[in-house]
């Protein structure tokens, strides 16, 4: 899932939720779905696997490339350099992208397509480009995952001259020399400092006990970019997309939020569907769904649901590790306060005990529905109460 870093940490900065692909991917994918299949244990350990991309940094590229105000705040001498360079049609290509699958489809340009680029084994804009031009091995190595839509390949299908266009101007611009000059020190420095200090951490066993399933394997591979801000992004398999620049208590609780990404099997499980469904009938959350900015992501209420969940989750988990934070403040300051159901069942996992050996999440969360501690109403209620503490309301 799509994560908008704002944490407070990072001065008011701090997820497209993904699972592992199928045995004809190429390269790496393959052996990641290969790994789902026949690795049905639980683990004891976990592997740490940091590295630069090109590839992603130049989806997350597109970002401010568009000339979105959301991302110049981040990227403005980025842009100032590069944009100058682009012919008037190119940038029409860069606006057009944004505005097919942001402003008239509520996604997220980098997400969207760093999901999409995820499932093939495209690394330059040479070979992008030739992706973009013949797509239908992307199509088909998604379509093994529970996250392919019809409707959502759809508007990138409507994209594509587009995104043709656009990396054809990068090319042209010659990018990839401006990535090696100008981020990929920056990013390689950053993976040094922060790649001693992961082995400490054993996440996987964590995620596994939660979630009451085992994960595909137990190496977890982050890909430290130049672009992404303020984003961390979930992709194929056991891999995310974070910042070079945000602190290793980030990454850390990035790493432990993604892995959970999905937090239940919802294909499989028709009555936990049927009550996540129920909370549509909750003003206050349909509130957050409805009235916010729509660059954060969480656009839909399933989008936020699953978020929440996992966010509930992450939180417990870095708690265990010493990473808890400010969870009060946290809430109320990321994403504009959206987050209100990670703060109700935040709240009862604490009244409730969990985790613990006897439970997963999604039996976990079902009954919490089920039993009524989630009604309408109730989610208010547990918000108001987390917050008083800090004598705040919700939002």
């Amino acid at each position: 899932m799509l994560r908008t870093q704002r944490h407070t940490t990072l001065a008011g900065q701090v997820l497209v939720a993904l699972c592992a692909v199928l045995a004809s991917l190429p390269g790496r994918l393959a052996a990641e779905q290969s790994s789902s299949v026949q690795n049905t244990s639980f683990h004891s350990t976990t592997d740490w696997d940091v590295q630069p991309s090109l590839k992603f940094d130049v989806l997350c590229a597109l970002n401010f490339l568009s000339g979105d105000p959301y991302y110049l705040e981040y990227y403005k001498s980025d842009y100032d350099r590069l944009a100058p360079q682009l012919r008037a049609e190119e940038r029409a290509a860069f606006a057009g992208l944004k505005r097919r699958i942001k402003d008239e489809n509520g996604g997220i340009v980098s997400a969207q397509l760093a999901l999409y680029f995820s499932a093939t084994d495209a690394e330059s804009l040479n070979d992008m480009i030739r992706v973009v031009k013949d797509s239908s091995t992307m199509q088909r190595n998604l379509r093994a995952t529970p996250y392919y839509s019809d409707d959502q390949w759809k508007i990138y299908e409507a994209s594509r001259p587009n995104l043709q266009a656009a990396f054809r101007a990068l090319e042209r611009i010659h990018f990839e020399d401006d990535w090696e000059k100008h981020a990929r020190p920056a990013v390689e420095q950053a993976i040094v400092a922060i790649a001693k200090d992961l082995p400490k951490y054993n996440v996987i066993p964590q995620v596994e006990q939660v979630l009451g399933t085992p994960r595909p394997t137990n190496t977890i591979t982050i890909y430290m970019l130049y672009y992404s801000q303020p984003h961390g992004i979930k992709i194929t398999g056991s891999r995310f997309l974070t910042h070079y620049s945000y602190p290793f208590r980030i990454v850390l609780r990035n790493a432990i939020h993604e892995m959970m990404h999905p937090p239940y099997d919802l294909a499989n499980d028709p009555q936990l569907r049927a009550d996540l469904q129920s909370l549509h009938t909750d003003s206050f959350l349909m509130d957050k769904v409805e009235h916010h900015n729509r660059s954060f992501g969480y656009n839909t209420l399933e989008g936020l649901e699953e978020e929440d969940c996992v966010q509930s989750l992450e939180q417990v988990i870095a708690e265990r590790f010493g990473m808890g934070g400010e969870p009060h403040r946290y809430w109320q300051q990321q994403d504009d306060g959206i987050h209100v159901l990670a703060v109700a069942l935040y709240s009862l996992m604490k009244q409730q005990g969990f985790p613990n050996d006897r439970e997963a999440f999604p039996a976990f969360l079902k009954r919490m529905i089920e039993s009524g501690a989630l009604s309408k109403g109730r989610i208010e209620e547990l918000n108001r109460a987390f917050l008083a503490p800090m004598g705040a309301k919700p939002n």
